[in-house]
């Protein structure tokens, strides 16, 4: 018999999709944000703008702009720009850190999630995500003066850039960037750890498609908790003329301002509208985004 020892195979390393979580990303942000993304994305900052506003008089508001087109404002064409640069960054940025803390950090899928999610939003919100939500929350709160051919949104832009530069655009950025380090931490943390919770501590447990729509379903909701930060954003993108509201003010100035007019209550309005948000954008984003790289892979 021959003992000479055969050399044990090394580790097949599972090749990433790389540069096509790019374009799966896009796909599906646009998806998601072309169909009941904007429309909860809207009356959140509806709401948030105008936190004497309860939910239904949110929508009605929001109705009264235009009818059902009045909950697609914003979409063309910054909420797609935003959706089809985001999502592809979003993807990309956060299954490299995710891969990259289990494979060099041999974190756990919750760590790994966590970090791989905030840094995915980070991502977003200082490339494309900073003059994209700022001038979606332009067209939601800015007034359309009676009599007067109303001004397109390019025009908007532009009047902004030639007044304000770069950081009229950007205004806002840093509670953008806060917002998604936290929502995509939460949202891909709180998903993994529900789907670790489902396996019960089997690793070798198939988890089933209802189980990890129902982590995302999960995660989206829970991670909501920022909502304050949200708040936050919009009423220092807002273009509303209210008397006494500080103008260019910083995120620590803003929150005082609520704080005065609105008292605590104030930090959670909208919150409705972007539970359901969350829920849908998680599961688009999550859920969607580990089938097709799934598939594709």
């Amino acid at each position: 018999m021959d003992s000479t020892k055969v050399p044990a195979a090394k580790p097949v390393k599972k090749k990433g999709l790389s540069g096509k979580n790019l374009l799966l990303g896009a796909a599906i942000q646009t998806f998601e944000v072309s169909t009941l993304g904007q429309p909860f994305e809207v009356v959140k900052t509806q709401m948030a703008a105008n936190r004497d506003q309860n939910l239904r008089q949110a929508v009605k508001a929001t109705y009264a702009r235009g009818g059902m087109k009045g909950f697609y404002q914003g979409l063309f064409p910054w909420a797609l720009i935003e959706a089809s640069t985001k999502g592809g960054i979003l993807l990309f940025a956060s299954s490299e850190v995710e891969g990259f803390m289990t494979n060099v950090f041999h974190a756990g899928p919750v760590a790994a999630g966590l970090v791989g999610g905030m840094m995915g939003g980070v991502a977003q919100a200082y490339t494309t995500m900073g003059f994209c939500t700022f001038m979606k929350t332009v067209e939601v709160t800015r007034r359309k003066v009676v009599g007067e051919k109303p001004l397109s949104t390019f025009t908007v832009a532009r009047n902004v850039f030639e007044k304000e530069g770069i950081r009229g655009l950007n205004r806002g950025v840093s509670a953008v960037a806060i917002r998604q380090m936290t929502n995509w931490g939460s949202r891909f943390g709180i998903s993994r750890l529900t789907e670790t919770l489902f396996k019960r501590g089997d690793k070798d447990y198939k988890l089933s498609n209802a189980e990890r729509l129902m982590s995302s379903v999960v995660g989206g909701a829970l991670s909501t908790w920022n909502q304050p930060i949200e708040v936050i954003r919009i009423e220092m993108q807002s273009q509303l003329k209210v008397p006494g509201r500080p103008e260019n003010a910083s995120v620590i100035g803003t929150a005082k301002y609520i704080y005065q007019t609105n008292g605590i209550l104030g930090f959670y309005r909208g919150v409705t509208p972007r539970i359901m948000l969350g829920v849908y954008l998680t599961t688009c984003m999550v859920f969607g985004g580990d089938k097709l790289k799934e598939y594709f892979a």
